[in-house]
């Protein structure tokens, strides 16, 4: 399948966590982008000429910013909470009704759009644990939105890249686990390279409703390269 150049407008959430500023990273380094929206409740740090950031507190109500949220063909949602530590209505709360509320907001205003969730290796809305019932309900919700597309990536162990400012201080005594988990569990382990790319990528399909797990996000990182 080869590529039909046109303008890729994207929205990244979550650029001050490790998965969304190394997706932002992804997203500045490739010249098929060419403007990124990003909403945070902080600054992300980071200045480019195709980079406009929005400062913005309410998650729950975008009314003051919907004008700013036109004119954009991809959404690369990679906003979210831990479980640990979380009671169960403020998860639900933070991860299916938060996202929903984006997801809607966005497919108002914006036709032809590309919606990719981070949800996470293990989702099952039939699993025995919290956190796998409440991102299953949400990517069952999210498919059924009339979104252009719908990706649901599925990572597990990700590794950062080595200039992420936001990568947890864990990874530094863990990346030596990589290679090996790799190899063994190759479906487990990717790199935040090949998860940034494999989004952009899916910007050259077509109204596809796709679950990425970990091989599907190194295959389609591979695909135009």
């Amino acid at each position: 399948m080869g590529k039909t150049r046109s303008l890729n407008n994207v929205i990244i959430t979550g650029s001050t966590g490790m998965v969304g500023e190394g997706v932002l990273i992804q997203c500045l380094n490739n010249l098929e982008i060419d403007s990124i929206l990003v909403i945070n409740r902080k600054p992300c740090g980071y200045v480019h000429a195709k980079l406009k950031e929005i400062i913005h507190q309410d998650f729950f109500n975008f009314k003051a910013i919907e004008d700013e949220l036109k004119g954009y063909n991809a959404c690369f949602f990679c906003l979210g909470i831990s479980s640990v530590g979380v009671d169960n209505d403020t998860y639900y709360r933070m991860t299916y009704t938060l996202t929903m509320h984006v997801a809607d907001t966005l497919v108002k205003l914006n036709d032809n759009m590309t919606f990719c969730y981070v949800s996470g290796s293990g989702t099952n809305i039939n699993g025995k644990l919290n956190w796998q019932k409440v991102k299953g309900k949400t990517e069952n919700e999210l498919i059924n939105l009339p979104f252009k597309q719908v990706y649901h990536f599925r990572p597990g162990f990700i590794k950062p890249l080595q200039e992420q400012k936001f990568a947890h201080n864990f990874y530094k005594y863990i990346n030596w686990m990589f290679p090996i988990g790799r190899k063994f569990f190759p479906n487990g382990f990717c790199t935040m390279t090949e998860l940034g790319d494999a989004m952009i990528n899916t910007l050259y399909h077509q109204s596809e409703r796709r679950i990425l797990e970990g091989k599907d996000i190194i295959k389609l990182a591979k695909e135009f390269s």
